[in-house]
């Protein structure tokens, strides 16, 4: 499986994509959402993406309204990967068509567990 992290932070996409490396992902990185749609519009099409919201050129909830108004990418499962923690946020991301949403600071056990729920864990993480 497939998975892109977006975020500005260099520490926090090392952290994400560490865990989900583990969990037997390959993964490719963006430091905010065009860079993140370049990546698809270079052919490499992820499983999932998870997106911070608070982001410099394109933020998350741009990334996930041009992700679902693009019929090629509409199966893409985007989790929202933020410190954004406001319930009307939350609602925000939800309708734009965000899957689920992770709150900073986590563990690796919370994250692992939104895959579950999102039916991403790869197959040899399951076991």
């Amino acid at each position: 499986m497939r998975a892109l992290v977006i975020d500005d932070s260099r520490v926090m996409r090392r952290i994400v994509s560490g865990i989900l490396e583990d969990l037997g992902y390959e993964v490719q990185q963006a430091g905010h959402g065009r860079e993140g749609l370049d990546v698809m519009d270079g052919g490499w099409v992820p499983d999932l993406a998870c997106v911070d919201w608070n982001m410099p050129v394109m933020d998350g909830l741009q990334f996930v309204s041009a992700v679902r108004s693009n019929p090629a990418w509409r199966q893409l499962t985007i989790m929202m990967v933020t410190s954004e923690s406001e319930h009307g946020q939350i609602v925000r991301a939800l309708a734009a068509g965000a899957h689920e949403y992770m709150i900073k600071p986590f563990t690796a056990d919370a994250f692992r567990d939104k895959l579950a729920l999102l039916g991403m864990l790869p197959q040899e993480a399951v076991l």
